[in-house]
């Protein structure tokens, strides 16, 4: 479970054992975790799943995802290729 991100106390990671799903990025701060879809093509992201976010704290993960979206694309590329 490599760390790729740490921000505004949000830890963003991917897991090593999820198959092949397509590429997605996992977020945890203080109780809450979500999981969003990365849509390279369309720059889009999808959420696949969250707990204990109110809509501020999704807005916040969001904008994260989205500020650092290529950092993620390529992150998620390299742990791919060394799996």
């Amino acid at each position: 479970m490599p760390t790729i991100l740490e921000i505004l106390g949000w830890r963003l990671f991917f897991y090593a054992n999820e198959n092949d799903e397509p590429i997605h990025i996992h977020a945890r701060k203080a109780g809450m975790e979500c999981k969003y879809w990365i849509d390279i093509k369309g720059f889009d992201i999808g959420e696949a799943y969250s707990f204990g976010l109110k809509e501020k704290d999704k807005g916040q993960i969001r904008r994260i995802i989205f500020d650092h979206f290529d950092y993620i694309v390529k992150r998620w590329n390299e742990f791919e290729r060394n799996k």
